[in-house]
């Protein structure tokens, strides 16, 4: 990750949290403990930060608290070739007509580019793909009550939701901060709550994971892997995961991540 985005990470973390630990910062950013301290001591000097023991501090927090976790301005510029492929093969899944949850992310927000001409119910509990789909498409659109989470674009209530209880939905697309043996993980209580009561109103639990997401963990377990019945993936894919995906009879979906680069190439 270039420095300029870590930067980005680091700051939206410290306005999440009463402190961001070097070890939490380290597992967003996918860099070192050392490199993490450095960036920590620049933006305290340059006055973004409070460096702290063990971590560091917002200067003037900020009165409604945040997600962990990335915020969707930097996700959506990471894996994004993969990720429009996976939300490209998640489109051709939809049928007109049938009910569907599209959970808030960034690859799931690619998905919303495939469905401009077609006709179906959208739940979503994400504010960037309800305005593009209200503003590009003849879909119906669903979203549920809550507060609007600006740095991950995602519409979340802590005491959960009367609209989405009584929403049924074929499918359900979401992503996820990590995939494993163990299931689906995430990185915040409350988005794990949120997206468990969503989980419960779909026959079919799609997973939108690139292959980078196999190797990034968390400690929250959303759900094992018998709940999903597909995951969408690009062909970085390492041959252990494929085993785990076919021995917990889970379908392997590999989107073609070279067909999208020629598209974008032709654009």
């Amino acid at each position: 990750m270039h420095e300029t985005e870590r930067h980005r990470v680091i700051l939206a973390a410290v306005q999440s949290r009463p402190v961001a630990t070097v070890t939490d910062l380290v597992d967003m950013t996918g860099t070192s403990e050392a490199t993490i301290r450095r960036d920590i001591a620049a933006l305290h000097v340059q006055g973004q930060l409070r460096r702290v023991r063990g971590g560091a501090e917002a200067v003037n927090p900020p009165e409604q608290g945040g997600l962990m976790g990335r915020p969707f301005s930097v996700n959506e510029t990471i894996n994004m070739t993969a990720k429009r492929a996976i939300a490209r093969v998640a489109a051709e899944m939809c049928k007109d007509g049938e009910p569907i949850i599209i959970n808030g992310g960034t690859t799931t927000y690619q998905m919303v580019h495939h469905l401009a001409s077609r006709r179906l119910s959208v739940f979503t509990n994400s504010f960037a793909i309800a305005e593009h789909l209200i503003h590009n498409s003849r879909n119906s659109v669903v979203i549920p009550g809550g507060t609007v989470y600006r740095e991950q674009n995602v519409i979340l209530s802590p005491f959960g939701g009367v609209v989405a209880s009584h929403f049924y939905a074929r499918k359900m697309f979401i992503g996820c901060q990590g995939i494993g043996k163990n299931g689906l993980m995430e990185a915040d209580p409350m988005v794990v709550q949120s997206e468990l009561g969503l989980i419960g109103q779909a026959d079919e639990l799609i997973v939108l994971a690139d292959s980078s997401k196999f190797t990034s963990h968390s400690s929250l377990i959303l759900c094992g892997l018998d709940r999903i019945a597909s995951v969408i993936t690009d062909g970085g894919i390492r041959d252990e995961d494929r085993q785990m995906l076919e021995t917990a009879g889970v379908r392997l979906i590999v989107a073609d991540t070279s067909a999208q680069s020629d598209r974008q190439a032709i654009a």
